[in-house]
């Protein structure tokens, strides 16, 4: 019996504390404020905002960060029937350090971590959220630890043969490998079982060892046969190749109001997947990516002028006003 689909995107994956720099203290100390993170619940936070139902499956500690996790999530209506609290383990942090050049630098304390200990028992419990997704989210930081990968691979499998449309970030960060060529691996396993692809510039550059956007990503068409894929290209904009559509691309939305880019990409992900859920995978224009990349841009940068991501996710009247006020 088919299962039907009542869940638009249900994601897997860590989620956190972004702990992002704050005032200096009055004795000269750096400030660091707590605000809900990871990749996976970020892009969910932004897709609830524009009314989709999205629901994660992940693992938190049992603490003080963990209870404040789930409260902030739930708050941003993300269904968290799939959040499960580690004993023994703590809840992941990351802090986040602003580079001169406004890009970003991350220390992790996360060696364990508690996203890191979901299992595959754990994920086969909660299958449900999986066989009610239209799409399936993940990325590679929920397998850079063997019982959390294997985790991820039986979620994508149950994906997979429920009809789910794959959707996967790389959302490279170098401190949690062991090595390039281990991450190079995994974001190679990504690539493979994909049917929506997120990547960054740099991430083009480290799988296909050349800075030229376009040919990167012909390379990995060629290799990885991904029917849709998004290239973001930080305050340049981004692009989106689809099939054998001419590459379509869109200027960014610099605003001179950004305090920090946390959640950006996240948040042109989730609106990339909304404009999946609208129009399909199947007969997408030129004129729908176009509509697709103008609406995502403004909303990444919407997000770059709040300290955070999860809990600031900017509304659909919010992107449109924003979009109107740039003439966009």
């Amino acid at each position: 019996m088919k299962t039907e689909k009542t869940i638009d995107v249900t994601a897997l994956g860590e989620l956190l504390i972004d702990f992002t720099p704050g005032e200096i203290s009055s004795q000269g100390f750096p400030t660091f404020e707590a605000n809900p993170g990871g990749a996976p619940c970020n892009v969910l936070a932004m897709l609830a905002k524009l009314g989709r139902k999205a629901a994660f499956i992940g693992k938190v500690g049992d603490d003080m960060f963990g209870r404040f996790l789930k409260e902030r999530t739930l708050e941003q209506g993300i269904c968290m029937d799939g959040l499960l609290f580690d004993k023994d383990v703590h809840t992941t942090l990351a802090f986040v350090q602003k580079l001169p050049n406004g890009d970003r630098d991350f220390s992790f304390y996360r060696k364990p971590g508690a996203d890191i200990m979901i299992t595959r028992d754990e994920v086969i419990a909660h299958k449900e959220l999986i066989e009610k997704a239209r799409i399936f989210h993940f990325g590679t930081l929920s397998m850079t630890d063997e019982t959390a990968e294997r985790a991820t691979v039986e979620a994508l499998s149950i994906a997979k043969d429920t009809g789910a449309l794959i959707s996967f970030d790389p959302n490279y960060r170098a401190p949690l490998w062991d090595s390039e060529d281990a991450a190079k691996e995994k974001i190679a396993f990504g690539l493979r079982n994909c049917d929506i692809l997120k990547i960054s510039d740099n991430e083009i550059e480290l799988m296909t060892g050349t800075d030229d956007i376009a040919a990167g990503v012909a390379m990995l068409k060629r290799d990885y046969g991904i029917p849709l894929i998004f290239a973001t290209l930080g305050p340049d904009g981004s692009s989106a190749f689809y099939k054998d559509l001419p590459a379509c691309y869109e200027a960014g939305f610099v605003n001179p109001d950004t305090v920090e880019t946390t959640g950006a990409g996240d948040t042109f992900c989730a609106c990339a997947l909304h404009h999946v859920l609208k129009y399909g995978l199947e007969d997408l224009t030129e004129a729908k990516l176009h509509e697709l990349l103008v609406y995502a841009n403004a909303a990444a940068s919407l997000v770059t002028t709040r300290r955070g991501a999860l809990c600031v996710m900017p509304d659909a009247a919010e992107v449109e006003a924003y979009r109107s006020a740039c003439k966009r």
